[in-house]
């Protein structure tokens, strides 16, 4: 049977399956960009990532039916955002720090899923809910803007970061609607990863050719590790999206940034002030109102 958008539109509710899944994959999702973050040669990291989800995707593809036809223009379109959203991000962290990106990608998202939710789905978020994207989204902005206005070395990074998350709002978007057309939430996440995956390791392949293996053997772990986590992260959130309105999943998901603000002050070396911890009750505080 079908999910479709109209039945998940009709109730906003988020219920504890739900909200367990999507803050499970926001700890993977902010520990599989951390390992991307670490991998100083970006095309590497995210060419291993990539063979690791092809790889994983092609299993599930066998031992999944596949997705209905209504689904497959979604899954296509969003293979293409997917692959934007994976060069922006690479941009993004090979010109700024993880603690600043990281939050501004993920923290632009909500606003443009809230508002793609309302005008393509039909979902209408109560008082509280809504309430909760404005907190969570401020809270992200703060954590970005801890440390003043961002000067103009910064800004090209920012710019990045931004992009990034118009495309997670995209793709959010676009899934949200294709999966829940799909009937099989493994077989539209198999041939999403599937599609998308190669295109990095291609690219990878072609640029740096003899030297290829030196270069990847050092990273070998860490990324076909992130690959497996960013498919894992991904499948969980597809699977929620068949069971709970667009906009407060994706403003959940993004409490990913909380341990991202952690991982970069612990693993990086970036700072981690009061006013950072303040940005982090906010954001805490919107989850808190988006799951009431």
């Amino acid at each position: 049977m079908l999910v479709t958008a109209a039945t998940v539109a009709g109730s906003s509710s988020v219920g504890l399956a739900v909200t367990s899944a999507v803050l499970v994959a926001a700890v993977l999702h902010a520990v599989w960009n951390a390992l991307a973050h670490a991998i100083d040669d970006q095309l590497i990291g995210f060419a291993l990532i990539g063979a690791a989800i092809t790889v994983v995707a092609g299993g599930m593809v066998l031992a999944s039916a596949a997705p209905s036809t209504a689904s497959r223009p979604f899954l296509v379109c969003s293979v293409v955002l997917h692959v934007a959203y994976n060069l922006l991000l690479m941009r993004a962290y090979r010109l700024g720090e993880f603690g600043q990106v990281y939050p501004l990608a993920r923290g632009t998202s909500p606003w443009l899923v809230a508002l793609a939710g309302a005008v393509f789905v039909g979902e209408r978020l109560s008082i509280t809910r809504l309430a909760g994207v404005v907190v969570i989204s401020v809270g992200l902005g703060a954590l970005v803007l801890v440390g003043g206005v961002p000067t103009r070395s910064a800004r090209p990074a920012i710019a990045a970061a931004v992009l990034t998350g118009v495309v997670i709002a995209a793709y959010t978007t676009v899934d949200g609607l294709g999966v829940r057309s799909a009937g099989t939430v493994a077989g539209y996440t198999g041939w999403l990863f599937l599609l998308q995956g190669p295109v990095l390791p291609l690219a990878a392949v072609v640029t740096r050719r003899g030297q290829l293996w030196r270069q990847v053997r050092p990273h070998l772990l860490a990324g076909l590790a992130g690959g497996m986590l960013s498919l894992a992260a991904y499948g969980l959130v597809l699977w929620a999206q068949t069971r709970g309105a667009l906009a407060p999943i994706a403003a959940l998901r993004e409490s990913s940034v909380i341990i991202g603000a952690v991982i970069g002050a612990l693993v990086f070396g970036e700072r981690f002030g009061r006013w950072r911890i303040a940005a982090t009750v906010l954001v805490v505080g919107g989850v808190v109102l988006i799951t009431w």
